[in-house]
């Protein structure tokens, strides 16, 4: 480290510049999402075998692991690209998953199934091709939207509940299932409309 002269001449060795913290992709509330995403076949082979009690657990289990890795990653400062990008993958393929199986076995409508799958396809292809045609959209999470989310993990929650423990409560999960499909397509339809009204800026 060179020398620098002080105002009365005294040579002093500067502070070394502190060093930041390491880019490391291995951290805890990484792993937590990565145990997330790994049970997202553990919970599919649940529902197929038919021990949605487990299902039901595990699924829960999952969506408290969610709202725990972005709390340590906030107060540890560890907050991470890679993990930025593993939470919302790990939180789609599990929700997108259980639907397809819940509703392989006929305990939700395999038409909500394919509204929920296509819905998701849409935006993301959607994305794509604008990305590919130089047209990245700006896209901000819409309140139908976390509405939708809200209401698509608390209907696969409850289908879990009544069908794993053998409860009833038909009128409840009917309710579900339509302010699901309901704002399922109302929040693809609002996506789609302001990737149109907002096209990138310059261009």
């Amino acid at each position: 480290m060179p020398e620098a002269a002080d105002r009365d001449g005294t040579r002093v060795t500067p502070a070394p510049p502190p060093e930041g913290p390491p880019h490391v992709l291995v951290t805890l509330p990484n792993l937590i999402t990565l145990a997330r995403l790994c049970a997202v076949p553990a919970t599919i082979w649940l529902i197929l075998h038919g021990r949605l009690d487990l299902a039901f657990y595990l699924f829960i289990g999952a969506g408290l692991s969610d709202g725990v890795d972005g709390w340590l990653a906030r107060v540890t400062d560890t907050r991470s690209a890679l993990g930025a990008l593993m939470d919302p993958v790990a939180d789609k393929a599990l929700l997108v998953s259980v639907y397809i199986a819940l509703a392989g076995i006929g305990v939700l409508p395999d038409w909500l199934a394919i509204l929920v799958v296509f819905r998701d396809l849409l935006i993301v292809g959607g994305i794509l091709v604008l990305w590919v045609l130089g047209q990245p959209p700006a896209i901000e999470p819409l309140l139908v939207s976390k509405l939708n989310t809200c209401l698509q993990i608390g209907l696969a929650a409850l289908a879990l509940l009544l069908a794993g423990f053998a409860l009833r409560a038909e009128v409840l999960l009917q309710g579900f299932i339509w302010a699901t499909a309901a704002t399922t397509l109302a929040s693809g339809v609002a996506y789609v409309g302001a990737a149109l009204r907002h096209p990138r800026a310059g261009r």
